[in-house]
This record gives structure tokens, sequence and C-alpha cells, in this order.
């Protein structure tokens, strides 16, 4: 099976040669796509990573909000989606009908929107954000009264460390993976390993980031992990970012949070429909420009906040 996994690393590795093409893998891929990725990373690093890339070929393994993204900014390169029928079920929570309403609604609010939603929804954001900027972003906006979209998780961290008054849009936006992530179970986990160290992501439950040692984006957890002088973590996000801890940070010890806290839209991308799309160029993300132009202002209003 090795051998087998490796000779189709190595034939898309050509591929992607052949095809001036550069691969961008979030860090919830399985292991085998992270490990032939140019770039791994979290939402936030692959954003910034995609404006500078010289490639002309994008190959976007992630889910459909992460490769429009890609697009909006990159208008002009070739976006690549291995896995098409990969979408973000949070994203789907944010239909652009929602995020107009709740701006009628609200009319001296201004709207900070988690990137985790589709090109046709950012046009209502002011400027959008991620788990690892959410904070400094709110804080960096002109009004006191701010629509949060779409996850209510992330909106609760946020107003714990904002006087802003936050409203989340729609009030019970979440992830299903970090949904998953329940307090009984961390708690059962944490007294299996009294020694280990809980990092939790922002989108996890309030109850369970109440009682985390730390709470970040999977960028910042990677940056905990390594930089905590501590030996053992018990991980609270998708497990896919374990596969990346072990990696930059061995010789540790890394136990999931919550064992089903897998995102089967992530796990869609495999060696074969990454090979397939490279070979074919085949699932291209395109975005009307009347919605990318408006996004992309969003989106770069984010990338501009140092």
């Amino acid at each position: 099976m090795r051998l087998i996994i490796r000779t189709m690393q190595d034939q898309i590795l050509k591929l992607k040669r052949e095809k001036d093409a550069v691969i961008l893998a979030h860090n919830y891929q399985p292991p085998q796509i992270q490990d032939i990725a140019d770039i791994v990373g979290d939402s936030l690093e692959l954003a910034r990573k995609a404006q500078k890339v010289e490639q002309e070929v994008i190959v976007f393994c992630g889910v459909d909000f992460m490769a429009e993204t890609a697009k909006v900014l990159n208008p002009e390169k070739t976006i690549l989606q291995p896995a098409k029928e990969a979408i973000c079920p949070m994203a789907t929570l944010l239909p652009p009908e929602t995020m107009k309403k709740a701006r009628k609604d609200h009319p001296n609010a201004e709207v900070v929107m988690y990137v985790n939603t589709h090109a046709a929804a950012k046009v209502y954001a002011d400027v959008i954000c991620t788990s690892a900027n959410c904070v400094k972003i709110v804080e960096n906006m002109d009004s006191d009264e701010i629509l949060f979209a779409p996850d209510a998780h992330l909106a609760h961290y946020v107003q714990k460390r904002t006087k802003k008054k936050i409203i989340p849009v729609p009030e019970s936006g979440l992830c299903v993976v970090h949904n998953n992530i329940m307090y009984e179970d961390v708690i059962k986990t944490r007294e299996k390993h009294p020694n280990a160290l809980l990092t939790v992501h922002p989108e996890t439950p309030p109850k369970v980031q109440e009682i985390a040692d730390h709470i970040g984006s999977t960028s910042q957890m990677i940056k905990y992990v390594k930089e905590t002088d501590h030996d053992q973590f018990i991980i609270g996000t998708e497990i896919g970012l374990i596969h990346r801890m072990r990696k930059e940070a061995p010789g540790k010890t890394y136990i999931p949070a919550c064992e089903r806290a897998v995102c089967t839209n992530m796990k869609k991308t495999n060696l074969e429909n990454l090979k397939q799309a490279l070979e074919l160029e085949q699932h291209r993300v395109e975005i009307p420009e009347d919605i990318a132009g408006k996004a992309r202002a969003a989106i770069q209003r984010m990338l501009d906040m140092r």
C-alpha cells in the first residue's frame, strides 16, 4: 500500500511541474495530501499565500469556500478543487438573503464575516476574518455593534474578548465537527490523560473553551505545541491537524479530544481525484465578477489589517 501511495504521489508531483501548478492544502486534509502539498496551513495562511504564488494553476485541497477564496484573490489564475463535492456545511448556513436581512435589521452594525462562507454571502461583509484574527478584526471596526457570521461559538469567543456588542448571524450557526467535541468527552479524555494540556479551536462549544489551557486557530495551536515546554497535548479540533503536529513537533504525544472530530468533506480529497484534477484541469472554480469584486474588497480589507 505504501508503494502504491508513493507512486501516485510521484505521479502527482510530476504533473504539478508539467502544469506549472502549486498545491495548497488545509491542515485538515488527509496525511497523504498534506505530505505532497507545497503549502499547508489554516485559512488565513492559505489566503495570504494564495496571493503570492507565481504558478498559473492553483490546486486547492480543501472545501469549497477555500477554493472560492483563492479564485477571488487570483481572478486571472486557474483554480482547481479536486473534490468538487467537498462543501462546508457551515458555509451553507449563511445564504445571502439571511445576511441581507440582518443588515437591514441592524443598520448601524458593521459585518465581520468568517471566511468559512461562500462568495455570494461575502458580498454583504464589511470585512472577512478567520479564527486567527477575529478579535483583532472586530477591535479594528468603527462600530460598537458587530454582526458576526456564521459561527455562534466563534462569536462567543470574540464576545468574551471585546466590549463591543456581538450579534451572531444566524443565532445557532456552528461547525458540526467542532460541535461534536462535547464537554463530557473532553472531561473523560482529561481524566485519562491528567498531565496533558488542552488546546482547542474557538469553534468548539463555549463549555469546552472555558476549560481549555489554550484556545486558537489551527496555526496558533501548532505554534502552541511547538513552543510550549510540555510533551503531552489534548487536541480539540479536527483530527487531521495532529498529522502536521507530529511532523513539526515530533517527540510529543497528541491525543484527540474527541475521535468523532472528523470532517468528512475535508477527507473527500484523495490522491486519485487530485491526480485527475491536474491531468484534466477539471473542477475549475468560477465566480461571476460582480460577486467576486465585492467579496475581494472584504477579503483584502482583512489582509491589509496587519
